[in-house]
């Protein structure tokens, strides 16, 4: 699933590509992703517009139509976007298409059909009506401390919880527990302090670094656990095989040896 650091390189995308530019029509293939919208509606919020910048939350890309209103994708187990101009270039599985009127085109791409396109009237009232927690990178050290407090249940499941801390799921919390040796079963509450200020400074090292490799793990390196999440794995701190466990209901990769 795109998460926070796939959600920032989409939005770097955007702004390379298809900032500035009128837009010309645009086509819902897949109206079930609507979220308290119509595809009448997207359409006339889009149409002869343009998108003036982007934000993200969490997981959430919204991009400023320039007449207020800002147009939420969010990009579910597999989504992405592709710019590209010749028409059979289209990729497979477009749920929403935006077509520019320099015969350029943007493509909303979700082979499961498991993402949301929304329009919202400004991000932060998105944000509150979902419930989402604030972003994890824009959390200071006092505002992660007092969010872990409130938390009685595991470590793990608190990092993927999107009401807690937004923009964090399955792949990059086993990221960061691996590189703050915390394993994924720890109760929160047993954190002592040092270990929830190298837990915070590891989150934002990872998402960062995951960043600037553009979410793409060849461009990770491979001292990383991401490259070792799979069976016959091994740990690439200490050698050890890598274990699975199911955790907050999902799979968690973890070392044993290295997250005690």
């Amino acid at each position: 699933m795109p998460e926070l650091p796939d959600v920032e390189t989409f939005r770097h995308y955007v702004n390379s590509r298809a900032l500035r530019q009128t837009i010309d029509h645009v086509r819902v293939y897949a109206p079930r992703l609507l979220s308290d919208a119509s595809a009448q509606a997207i359409g006339r919020a889009l149409g002869h517009r343009r998108f003036e910048r982007t934000r993200r939350h969490g997981k959430y890309l919204f991009l400023a139509v320039d007449h207020a209103r800002w147009l939420v994708l969010h990009f579910g187990m597999t989504g992405r976007l592709v710019y590209f101009r010749t028409p059979t270039d289209r990729p497979r599985h477009t749920q929403l298409l935006i077509s520019f009127t320099n015969r350029c085109r943007l493509a909303y791409v979700a082979p499961r059909k498991l993402g949301r396109i929304a329009l919202a009237d400004n991000p932060q009232a998105f944000v509150r009506r979902r419930h989402l927690g604030p972003d994890a990178l824009a959390l200071d050290w006092n505002g992660f401390g007092v969010a872990l407090r409130k938390w009685r249940g595991g470590i793990k499941g608190w990092l993927m919880n999107q009401q807690a801390v937004a923009g964090i799921g399955n792949i990059y919390s086993d990221e960061i527990l691996f590189h703050a040796r915390i394993a994924p079963q720890r109760k929160a509450v047993t954190l002592a302090r040092p270990e929830v200020k190298r837990l915070f400074g590891k989150m934002r090292y990872v998402l960062n670094c995951a960043i600037r490799g553009h979410a793409d793990p060849a461009h990770m390196s491979r001292s990383w656990l991401i490259h070792h999440r799979h069976e016959g794995g091994h740990c690439p701190r200490c050698r050890h095989l890598v274990r699975r466990s199911r955790i907050a209901g999902r799979t968690a990769w973890y070392c044993s040896r290295c997250q005690r």
